[in-house]
């Protein structure tokens, strides 16, 4: 191979493609994207407060209306226990309200009602929900009033726990750290899905490239000057130096918003904003049942403050001091490097075999599969990292890359990081040869849709 050739093919594919508009337009605006989508949580849940709404309500039970007190949303008004209902309804607006709210008499044997509402428009979940909760508490208040037992609902709310299992990993010295768990998922669950998406970006990048120099016939002036094997590293090579170079260029512009930003808003205001109301209420909306999760409220009570321990987003700096960001960074290129040269060769092989991508579909399937395989299985590392399902995606080189990224920051032995990385190395150059020699044959041939046979046999070919 005439590496002096091979630089040019990857000078001409890099300078190709930084040149373009689309590169930097991308590149400017991801880091705005991103710093967009960490304030616009708090944004909506600012923005999307009902409005103030007036709530007529007939209370035949006689034990409801008591807790229902007005808020800034809801306004509650007695319209009596002998209100005409029917009427009511006929014209809410007549009587200067917006939601009519009716209670039936109390069951005395089960020892509950049954509320209705009615509205010109339907109800938002928040009126719903906060109606629902108020009718709830009072049939319960009753119910714990019918036993006779004196200060039962104090003794019923003492009984109640609300443990938060403040998680410490112990080092080789003995040292104690705190290890919030919702850390270690966020941070899994990200490096997994931002490199299945830099592997899938980039490698689909080439087989573009490859399928619009084979369409326009730009392929056969090249390879009379340099070899097809040298044109297809080079694409690859030049593709991954502007993959570096765009991911580069996010994490310094990224920065360079955060410290804008600080200096603006204030460091102080900005850390506070991640522990808001409206943030803490979304994140605890986002936790699906059984699963941990980052509980700002609770890693910021009052009891660990007395008790002189981390809180709020000291905790989350203590848990991500125990990573050691380090080996994620080297791991990260590692993964990405290898991990991409293995799929943008594979891409580069079936971009060879077609001249439009409608023609690629079905020799994709078995090299995406994998990929998508591999980031299903980072996304639910967090459970079980030492699991046979993930320590197995972590080993085999087709879903290693994702996987062993989102098992890293729950701590992986050296012989695992070891033995995945020379799998994944010695896998690329076995993939590698292959559609080499696919892409020889394949780069030059026209007018007939190429299948797996086909590919097998370009393979075999000397």
């Amino acid at each position: 191979m005439n590496l002096r050739k091979l630089g040019i093919v990857i000078q001409r594919e890099y300078l190709n493609k930084v040149k373009k508009k689309s590169f930097l337009l991308i590149t400017f605006l991801t880091p705005l994207l991103f710093a967009g989508i960490a304030i616009l949580p708090s944004l909506i849940m600012y923005g999307t407060k009902e409005e103030a709404k007036q709530v007529g309500v007939v209370d035949r039970s006689g034990i409801v209306l008591p807790y229902l007190e007005s808020g800034d949303v809801l306004a509650y008004k007695d319209l009596g226990a002998d209100a005409d209902v029917d009427a009511l309804k006929a014209d809410l607006s007549l009587s200067g309200i917006d939601i009519l709210l009716t209670i039936s008499p109390l069951d005395s044997v089960s020892k509950t009602v049954s509320a209705e509402t009615y509205s010109v428009k339907p109800l938002g979940m928040d009126s719903s929900s906060s109606i629902e909760n108020r009718i709830n508490d009072a049939v319960e208040a009753y119910r714990i009033d019918s036993y006779g037992i004196k200060n039962l609902e104090q003794i019923m709310s003492s009984v109640k726990s609300d443990v938060h299992v403040r998680s410490y990993t112990i080092s080789k010295s003995g040292e104690e750290k705190i290890s919030e768990s919702g850390v270690y998922m966020a941070v899994s669950m990200i490096l997994g899905m931002a490199l299945y998406m830099f592997i899938a970006l980039f490698s689909g990048m080439v087989m573009s490239s490859v399928i619009e120099e084979k369409s326009s016939r730009v392929v056969e002036v090249l390879v009379s000057s340099v070899k097809a094997t040298e044109l297809m590293f080079g694409k690859i090579i030049g593709v991954a130096l502007v993959a570096l170079t765009q991911f580069l260029l996010w994490i310094v512009l990224t920065l360079l918003l955060v410290a804008v930003a600080g200096g603006i808003i204030g460091k102080d205001r900005l850390m506070g904003m991640m522990q808001d109301e409206p943030t803490t209420e979304m994140v605890q909306q986002m936790n699906l049942p059984g699963e941990p999760s980052l509980d700002l409220q609770a890693i910021t009570d009052t009891s660990a403050v007395a008790a002189g321990e981390p809180t709020g987003m000291q905790a989350v700096m203590s848990t991500l001091g125990n990573i050691n960001l380090g080996q994620i960074f080297l791991a990260f290129l590692v993964y990405f490097i290898f991990g991409y040269l293995l799929y943008a060769s594979l891409f580069a092989a079936i971009g060879s075999a077609g001249e439009n991508e409608g023609d690629t579909t079905q020799l994709q399937l078995p090299v995406t599969i994998p990929l998508m395989l591999g980031f299903f299985i980072a996304l639910y590392a967090f459970k079980a990292p030492d699991s046979q399902l993930v320590f197995w995606g972590s080993m085999i080189p087709f879903t290693s890359p994702i996987v062993m990224l989102a098992r890293i920051p729950f701590g992986v032995s050296g012989w695992e990081l070891v033995l995945s990385m020379v799998l994944l190395v010695l896998t690329f150059a076995l993939c590698a040869w292959a559609s080499a020699k696919i892409y020889k044959v394949g780069i030059l041939m026209y007018g007939k849709k190429s299948t797996f046979k086909d590919l097998w046999k370009w393979m075999r070919q000397r």
